[in-house]
């Protein structure tokens, strides 16, 4: 669906664009989404990124972070700027209710909308295209796009570089998911021929933890953690009462399901935590074990196959009971 003759003609001159992400942006969303903005920038266009809500501080060091505009701080300068787009790229999202209000705005401009993304399902907004399930992270199609596509690898500057060397780190556990591939690790070699200080970039997005991070993460782990060996399966629940108690920010529970799944022997981790609107799930898993299923089926989300997140109107404690009344429909499953 991407007509790149097309693309190459809209961007032949300066236009205003708009980028955008999904809401709670992770490593991926912002790196992907930066590395945009730092490539198009030196190509003389106006850009700026809207970001539907507010990201974790650990993200807040990317080259021209000042830039991005956070919809729920200045909804009315982010209203003007989506209206007054000639393009809007979507990154790392394929359904406009990923954006939250901003979504609305969007649907409703008259800019051509471009999707770069590798989830599972578009919802179809989009004008163009360049959508692959098989990547590993959304920041490698953003790659992919201005050097194979658009021929132009001598954008790809440092702080490009850094943007997007992020996204991958961030969406691919460090390189350590199935989806990493050699021609995966040759992108990466790139960024950092490019610039991309590798070590500097993990110690910013992993080794900048807050001293309350660390206690929620041991509290988790020592009083929250419930492993039911009879399905291969872990599970963390937090309620408001706990993420108030450690004061825990935005972003600060990323990766606690990933400690759950590494368990010995585990197949199938999943997080609930309360928030102040909903009950949100994070699922993950190894092998071939269906996350993304459980999460469209019976919690409204969806995602990969080893990585998934959905929500619920319903109680913490009502989730939960849902989540372990589940578990026995994929036993068989969770047991090879």
């Amino acid at each position: 669906m991407i007509d790149i003759t097309a693309i190459k003609a809209l961007l032949a001159e300066p236009r205003r664009i708009v980028i955008t992400t999904h809401h709670k942006p992770d490593g991926d969303a912002m790196g992907s989404s930066l590395g945009l903005y730092n490539y198009l920038i030196q190509k003389g266009h106006f850009v700026k990124v809207v970001s539907p809500t507010d990201y974790p501080y650990f993200l807040q060091w990317l080259p021209n972070n000042p830039e991005v505009i956070i919809f729920t701080e200045k909804q009315e300068e982010s209203k003007k700027l989506v209206a007054d787009a000639e393009l809007i790229f979507c990154l790392d999202f394929n359904a406009l209710s990923r954006i939250n209000e901003l979504g609305d705005e969007v649907r409703k401009s008259s800019a051509i909308k471009i999707m770069i993304d590798h989830h599972l399902e578009p919802e179809g907004f989009d004008d163009y295209r360049y959508w692959n399930i098989g990547a590993c992270a959304t920041a490698q199609l953003v790659y992919d796009f201005i050097v194979n596509e658009l021929d132009e690898k001598q954008y790809i500057n440092k702080d490009v570089a850094t943007c997007l060397y992020t996204g991958i780190m961030t969406d691919s556990g460090s390189f350590r998911f199935p989806t990493v591939t050699s021609g995966l690790h040759r992108i990466v070699a790139d960024l950092i021929d490019a610039g991309a200080e590798n070590w500097r970039i993990h110690q910013q997005v992993y080794d900048n933890a807050t001293e309350g991070r660390l206690k929620f993460l041991g509290y988790c782990l020592s009083n929250k953690l419930e492993v039911f060996r009879e399905y291969n399966t872990a599970l963390i629940s937090v309620s408001k009462s706990d993420i108030a108690k450690f004061d825990i920010q935005t972003g600060e529970t990323e990766g606690i399901v990933n400690y759950a799944l590494s368990i010995n022997g585990i197949k199938l981790a999943a997080f609930i935590v309360e928030r102040s609107d909903r009950v949100k799930l994070s699922l993950r898993s190894t092998g071939d074990f269906p996350a993304n299923e459980i999460c469209k089926k019976y919690f409204d989300g969806g995602g990969h196959r080893n990585a998934a997140g959905g929500h619920s109107e319903e109680s913490l404690e009502q989730v939960v009971q849902k989540f372990k009344s589940i578990l026995p429909e994929y036993k068989k499953l969770l047991l090879l």
